[in-house]
């Protein structure tokens, strides 16, 4: 049976099948008997509950409250913002009538033509054009300001081609929509609010992003910027990973939305959304994990010690039980989340490839030989290694093992970015290493003609334009007209 568990596409074979049988076999997620939609299933819910509740805290501390708005949106709304409306048009689910009835042939129930609705309603794709019709409503002064929500919420977007996490028609994330008296308060806004996801991916996620800004035909909706995390995955394509848009007055002035300033003079206010979604459980195992199964940063796993007893017979279970007891509750006490398995339908080498399978980061196993020594076997997921320590301070030991555990995921994450980022010249040589994958570091006149070239024929896009790094004015590889800076360019989920 453990065999079956660990029954994985390698990464090297197929990686895409390799995540997929990931997903599934660490009983994360599952699609559903909706198309394109997915089942998250307490396992995979229990890591987007840890990443939920601390970003939230994060937001919180930033000044930041939460409240909820409507999943139905007049379609009316989306027509008042010329560049969001087509940016999110052909993602649209739409709802046109409010009733069934049983069919009079008696083969089940269809829509009833009657209850037609006067205005069709869409499904929410993103909640900007129902924020700031609410807005409206809020703000009547500079007194009034600024407004700091965010909402954790579903959203709908028509995906034709799925991958569980990664893309699905139905997701979970959270938005924030902040509204503002000054334009450079807004853009302070958004910038922070692009650090908050920087610092999550980097100190939770254990995994390193470039900061940057995206490019016109990359922006958001609606937005004047967008700036953008983007992390690199094991196969060597990018994926975008948090956004925090800059939206200027442009849904203020859609949806009427002015305040008195302090001379009394009405203005229109200033704009910001930012978001991550439950795509960051995507990018947490393509990031980490390997051919033997899930590998969870201590800081996002569902529980991070998990104990296994090895035993013949009730007498000698119940020694481990008591010993076991002790163990726990101090490792509580630290704040480690613990699981002692003492259940008596599968056997130990069952659990311990199952536990390695779910990525759990430490395990123990204690046994009658253990007990005489007071000792326990340690197994670490990161690096697969195996120690026997004495059960004396087990709970310093292992707190401080989890540290380093999340220490060394993230410098093997970072490694394999540092070692696969390249710096061209040409672009010749450009579309030769693009085929290795990774981050290509190169120069771009800045026209949306040569990001549309290389794309069409590379199918590497500009990710960002990074915030920090090599800011060196240059020429275009393709075009040899003047760059400002080097951009970050991929191929991306």
């Amino acid at each position: 049976m453990a065999k079956e568990l660990k029954q994985l596409t390698s990464r090297s074979q197929d990686y895409s099948q390799w995540y997929q049988d990931l997903v599934i076999k660490a009983d994360m997620a599952e699609n559903s008997a909706v198309r394109g939609c997915m089942v998250i299933k307490p396992y995979g819910y229990a890591i987007w509950e840890k990443m939920q509740r601390q970003l939230d805290d994060m937001f919180k501390e930033t000044g930041h409250v939460n409240a909820y708005f409507p999943l139905f949106i007049p379609k009316s709304f989306l027509s008042k913002e010329a560049d969001h409306v087509e940016g999110f048009a052909k993602e649209c689910a739409v709802v046109t009538h409010y009733r069934l009835k049983n069919n009079p042939d008696g083969s089940g129930v269809i829509v009833d033509p009657e209850a037609k609705l006067e205005e069709e309603l869409i499904v929410r794709p993103t909640s900007e054009t129902i924020i700031w019709s609410t807005y409206r409503n809020w703000i009547q002064s500079y007194r009034d300001l600024p407004i700091l929500c965010n909402q954790w919420a579903n959203v709908v977007r028509w995906e034709m081609r799925t991958r569980l996490f990664l893309r699905t028609a139905e997701f979970l994330w959270q938005e924030g929509h902040t509204a503002h008296a000054t334009k450079d308060e807004a853009e302070v806004e958004a910038r922070k609010m692009l650090e908050v996801y920087a610092q999550f991916a980097e100190e939770y996620m254990a995994m390193p992003v470039v900061k940057g800004v995206k490019s016109a035909s990359e922006r958001f909706a609606g937005a004047v910027e967008t700036y953008t995390i983007e992390a690199l995955m094991q196969d060597g394509k990018a994926l975008q990973s948090g956004t925090s848009h800059f939206l200027g007055q442009n849904f203020a002035k859609a949806f009427d939305v002015k305040f008195a300033d302090k001379d009394g003079k009405m203005e229109y206010v200033w704009a910001t959304s930012w978001g991550v979604s439950t795509r960051l459980i995507g990018a947490l195992i393509m990031a980490h994990s390997d051919d033997n199964g899930l590998v969870l940063p201590p800081k996002l796993a569902p529980f991070q010690v998990v104990i296994v007893p090895i035993y013949k017979g009730d007498e000698q279970l119940a020694l481990i039980n008591e010993k076991v007891d002790g163990i726990v509750k101090s490792l509580k006490a630290l704040g480690v989340s613990v699981k002692y398995d003492n259940s008596d339908n599968r056997k130990p080498g069952w659990k311990f490839a199952e536990y390695e399978l779910k990525g759990v980061p430490v395990r123990l196993a204690i046994g009658a030989r253990d007990l005489e020594s007071n000792t326990v076997e340690v197994a670490r997921r990161d690096t697969l290694t195996k120690e026997t320590v004495s059960c004396d301070n087990i709970d310093t030991y292992i707190k401080n093992l989890l540290d380093d555990i999340q220490t060394n995921i993230y410098k093997k994450a970072f490694d394999y970015r540092t070692a696969n980022t390249t710096t061209v010249e040409t672009y010749d040589e450009f579309k030769i290493k693009i085929e290795d994958g990774g981050f290509i570091l190169a120069h771009w006149d800045g026209t949306p003609e040569t990001e549309e070239k290389i794309k069409a024929e590379t199918k590497a896009t500009i990710r960002c334009i990074p915030l920090e790094g090599d800011n060196t004015p240059g020429v275009c590889m393709v075009t040899g007209k003047p760059s400002a800076q080097r951009v970050a360019f991929a191929r991306a989920y």
